[in-house]
């Protein structure tokens, strides 16, 4: 059985939710400990509501199994100074938990400063309770897996190439100190990150971050 929520540090408690959405008390917790994450709140404790094969999908990375997935998370304490969660409401409870958020960063360094509005989809195991995948589409949508299924039409479509690029330049502008990541795409981004981004690993250490 999979521990409550107070159990695990969750800080978001207070899930706003749409008109007719309930959410059960797991999925509160599930909720809770997103919103964490988006926050840069990570902790193992959190982590521990993950499915081993999980999966995080935004549209610059595929990050599977806990290898991958940990330091995505932890990655957002290294990237950015400022983190500050402006909007969030969930507007589906089935699985997966559909919520709209939006969200400011301001990297670390050169305190450039973005906002980001997604669709976020949290896929659980009724069996288990587990986060099987999180995924976090930017304005809604998500990239195809490879470059070669991007549409004719997207193409010939300069505002899909403004956004592309948008995108790319703002999260390799975080990063600018390791060269990797100015030729990195989804799937060696989800590689990446892990050389790049240390995990605890123990709960003592994790709290010498400030993560407990």
């Amino acid at each position: 059985m999979l521990a409550a929520g107070s159990d695990l540090g969750i800080e978001n408690t207070n899930i706003k939710t749409a008109s007719g959405v309930t959410l059960d008390e797991h999925q509160q917790t599930l909720v809770g400990s997103v919103l964490d994450l988006f926050a840069g709140r990570p902790s193992l404790k959190k982590l521990s509501l993950w499915d081993d094969n999980g999966v995080f999908e935004d549209n610059i990375t595929i990050a599977t199994g806990r290898k991958q997935f940990e330091p995505q998370w932890y990655g957002l304490q290294t990237a950015f100074s400022e983190i500050e969660r402006l909007h969030h409401e969930v507007v589906s409870a089935g699985n997966p938990i559909g919520m709209d958020l939006k969200t400011r960063y301001v990297t670390k360094g050169v305190s450039k400063e973005q906002t980001i509005e997604s669709r976020i989809n949290i896929f659980y195991d009724k069996d288990t309770g587990k986060i099987t995948k999180v995924q976090d589409k930017w304005g809604g949508e998500l990239p195809d897996s490879s470059f070669k299924n991007v549409s004719v039409e997207q193409l010939f479509n300069p505002w899909w190439w403004v956004h592309y690029a948008e995108g790319w330049a703002w999260w390799l502008w975080s990063f600018t100190w390791d060269t990797w990541w100015w030729q990195a795409m989804r799937n060696l981004n989800s590689v990446s990150v892990p050389k790049m981004v240390s995990v605890p690993k123990n709960d003592e250490e994790d709290a010498k971050r400030g993560n407990q």
